[in-house]
């Protein structure tokens, strides 16, 4: 994912791959938090040489582009990127579709709260 969020971003170098793949694992957590269901995971680890090694699991197209477009605001945000604010409404866009699709929550699905 990390791979995929850099040429989105436009991004060339490595020096920021740590800082990046924090918000991408940010992304997955707040997906996690408003509800979003997934056996997927959004994780990396520091190679021997430092580099940032992507062990993520995610393959659900819906998911990875809600996680990368959270990742990129957070990213405009962090340099205040002129396209901060629109890439923050677009991600909260797709997180609230997927809090409302069927097969991404499991709200009422195991019979509590009815």
């Amino acid at each position: 994912m990390l791979k995929e969020l850099k040429n989105a971003m436009r991004i060339t170098i490595d020096h920021h791959d740590a800082l990046l793949a924090n918000f991408l694992m940010a992304g997955a957590d707040d997906l996690k938090i408003a509800g979003v269901v997934t056996t997927e995971t959004v994780s990396f680890t520091i190679g021997s040489s430092g580099e940032v090694v992507d062990t993520s699991t995610m393959t659900d197209p819906k998911l990875t582009q809600a996680v990368l477009t959270y990742a990129a605001a957070a990213a405009e945000r962090f340099w205040n990127g002129p396209s901060a604010e629109k890439l923050h409404d677009a991600y909260e866009e797709q997180k609230c579709q997927l809090m409302h699709a069927t097969g991404y929550t499991n709200y009422g699905e195991d019979g509590d709260g009815e």
